[in-house]
């Protein structure tokens, strides 16, 4: 009982985000942190998680889960935001005090967060304006909590939006016409050095609130894309024009690299505002970190996604996705593809893994030009389409994207569950479920209106093909690997 009662309880909210899964990952390695996790859907948090940690169940909107979570805990980790909603600014400010009041309340010692860099003038986009006001609001009584505000721009990471844009320009556009603001300045930063800010915030005996900018040297986005080819190693050519808007440049931006338009249009309307440091707290407050170069986060992230040791992306979030009930919505599905088939000598294990498989750079089977076909209207709809790939090349885990599905399931050996995140007149799940010695393929649709049940007939030729296919394919796939062994 000693030992538990010297151990640092910390909350931790955002815990299935692009940072706080690495935060997350990062508390449950010292023994001398007690985890608790706020989550709307546990299951995304994998197993490891759900047995070190106290979960609970909900949000910074269920004041009662909310108060739960608090009880005993010294720091609480805010890394939550509703940019996923049209009214996300009012949310954010629901959601930011209630997080406040109920830490106050609790007798919490210190509330950390990271919020956007930047400052406030005409240019400045409503959603860095909603990160400002939350750091606010969080920070509005000094005398009854400590708050430590930490604020970056571009961070730069395997798996991180900014990341994966520039790369994808970069390998795939040898010469570039980009917007003016390409010019714009800005200061990156490594997702290893976020995570060591915000992991050093709660050790260190700092009393008061303060707002700590962080980045490392200031470079304009250009110059960023041109270090980037010099790491990996290729020559590109940069000329930009004044005559390209925000909506071309986003629909620009979606056209190449993974990110849906509404992504790509929020972070070019952040391009025209710099977001450079503009104080010095981090080095008075936090000197023994010296964040590491641009090339250096760029050459460490390019190694991470080689490797498939990628432990978030940008997309890890739900996008509406856990607001769905995906159980009874199959259920509901007026149609379905169902493809069974007997494993023969196969073992479940094995064609269990080679589900696991699909998509990425694996690609779709036989007829993987008519998913490139698809991925190329959603992309033209403004969706993910086919390029936002998969975290890992070996391997998923619930909350990961797969293009443009999100794995909502997985039963070890004997279930996946995927849930359609393109642009669907209604929804869409595909399924691999292992048997009694069958592998039984289900594609699942529940329409919205005319429009959707036209869609499904529509496309009833191009599911024959491509349904019957893809069920033999995963039997080859995994006959071929058991004969390679």
């Amino acid at each position: 009982m000693k030992s538990l009662q010297k151990k640092q309880r910390i909350l931790l909210t955002g815990a299935t985000g692009y940072i706080g899964r690495r935060l997350k990952q990062q508390l449950l390695g010292d023994e001398k942190v007690s985890l608790h996790l706020l989550v709307r859907h546990p299951d995304s948090l994998g197993t490891a998680a759900r047995k070190r940690a106290k979960v609970f169940v909900g949000s910074t909107f269920d004041t009662e889960v909310l108060e739960q979570a608090m009880k005993g805990v010294q720091i609480a980790y805010y890394l939550v935001h509703s940019l996923g909603s049209e009214d996300f600014a009012e949310r954010d400010r629901i959601s930011a005090k209630n997080f406040r009041d109920a830490a106050i309340g609790a007798g919490v010692e210190k509330i950390i967060y990271l919020g956007g860099l930047g400052i406030v003038n005409e240019a400045t986009s409503e959603h860095l304006l909603s990160r400002i006001e939350t750091g606010r609001i969080l920070s509005e009584y000094p005398k009854k909590i400590d708050v430590i505000w930490f604020r970056a721009g571009v961070i730069i990471g395997s798996g991180s939006a900014s990341f994966e844009i520039i790369r994808h320009l970069i390998q795939k556009l040898p010469v570039m016409i980009t917007p003016k603001w390409v010019r714009t300045r800005a200061q990156p930063i490594g997702i290893d050095d976020v995570i060591s800010y915000l992991d050093h915030a709660r050790q260190a005996r700092i009393t008061g609130s303060h707002m700590v900018d962080i980045g490392s040297e200031v470079l304009c986005y250009q110059e960023m894309m041109q270090q980037c080819a010099e790491v990996m190693g290729l020559k590109r050519f940069i000329l930009p024009v004044p005559f390209l808007s925000i909506g071309l440049s986003s629909y620009w931006l979606n056209l190449f690299t993974p990110v849906p338009f509404n992504v790509a249009y929020s972070l070019i309307k952040g391009l025209r505002s710099e977001v450079v440091v503009q104080n010095d707290t981090a080095n008075i407050l936090f000197g023994d970190i010296r964040p590491a170069s641009f090339k250096e986060s760029i050459r460490k992230a390019l190694q991470e996604a080689e490797q498939n040791q990628v432990i978030s992306r940008w997309s890890d979030g739900g996008n509406g996705v856990w607001e769905t009930d995906h159980k009874h919505s199959i259920a509901d599905a007026l149609f379905v593809d169902r493809q069974i088939r007997p494993l023969g000598d196969l073992s479940s294990e094995r064609v269990y893994r080679s589900c696991l498989a699909i998509g990425g750079v694996n690609g779709w089977f036989r007829y993987g030009w008519l998913w490139k076909i698809r991925g190329v209207i959603d992309k033209m709809a403004g969706g993910a389409g086919l390029n936002r790939g998969r975290r890992s090349q070996t391997e998923l885990r619930i909350g990961d994207s797969l293009d443009f599905w999100k794995v909502v399931d997985i039963k070890a050996n004997e279930r996946l569950l995927l849930y359609a995140q393109m642009r669907l007149p209604g929804k869409a799940w595909l399924e691999f479920r292992i048997d009694d010695g069958q592998l039984i393929q289900s594609a699942y649709f529940l329409p919205k209106g005319v429009l959707g049940r036209l869609y499904w007939f529509a496309l009833v030729p191009v599911h024959y093909l491509v349904f019957r296919d893809m069920v033999r394919s995963v039997l080859q796939h995994a006959q071929n690997e058991q004969g390679a062994k």
